[in-house]
């Protein structure tokens, strides 16, 4: 039986995908991206500062911060400022966004500066990491393009995929994501190589086949992400 999208959208269609630029009045970069109904702005602040390991080395650096508004869900969450930490999910999503947006940039050519890209999750319906990585490298792009534009080497983009009621799907809303017997979050650079693939079987293991069609269908949804990037920056 063929599994019918709530949204209507084919297998290996994308979310309506918007990314808006200069939205912030003080960053030095900035977007505003949105994957159907998940939307994430991506602030980047470029310092002429870095890390003290990397003191006297005459290269630059990049980090991320993700955090999500306590009403960006149906219901309520606390803030984790409140909680006084931020929480272990909270850790490994920046750490990936940051992962994803070092392999963009030749930090060399950076030179002794720091960027801080902060990604904001205003409205989350599944793929809030995936669109902090989409929106956080616009963002950085545009921050760059004043001070060191050729430091960016390439696009990087993130888009989900899995299996629910056995059928490939591209980029899962929640209602998916929520039943999916697998998930996958794969990250890719706009010359197709791989940056982080992070997959789980939730509802029952998949084949080496299967997962090479989850692949598949992601590195096709990132190339038209990237499209998007491009498009946003012109």
């Amino acid at each position: 039986m063929t599994f019918i999208r709530a949204d209507g959208r084919a297998p290996d269609a994308l979310r309506p995908i918007t990314i808006e630029t200069g939205v912030s009045k003080f960053a030095e970069g900035s977007a505003r991206i949105t994957f159907g109904d998940t939307v994430v702005l991506c602030l980047a602040t470029v310092e002429d500062k870095v890390p003290r390991f990397l003191e006297g080395k005459d290269r630059g650096w990049i980090t991320a911060e993700y955090a999500m508004l306590p009403r960006a869900t149906p219901e309520r969450s606390q803030r984790e400022s409140i909680a006084g930490r931020p929480g272990g999910r909270t850790f490994e999503i920046q750490r990936l966004v940051g992962r994803a947006l070092r392999t963009a940039i030749d930090l060399k050519v950076l030179g002794p500066r720091s960027v801080t890209v902060d990604c904001e999750v205003i409205q989350a319906d599944g793929g809030t990491r995936t669109a902090a990585i989409t929106g956080g490298w616009v963002a950085l792009a545009h921050a760059l393009r004043k001070v060191a534009p050729t430091a960016v080497k390439r696009n990087v983009a993130a888009v989900s995929a899995g299996l629910v009621k056995g059928q490939l799907l591209l980029d899962l809303p929640y209602a998916e994501d929520s039943i999916a017997d697998a998930d996958v979050n794969v990250v890719a650079t706009s010359e197709g190589e791989l940056v982080e693939v992070q997959g789980t079987a939730e509802g029952r293991p998949f084949t080496r086949a299967e997962f090479d069609g989850v692949l598949d269908l992601a590195l096709a949804g990132i190339a038209r992400l990237i499209e998007a990037q491009k498009a946003a920056l012109r």
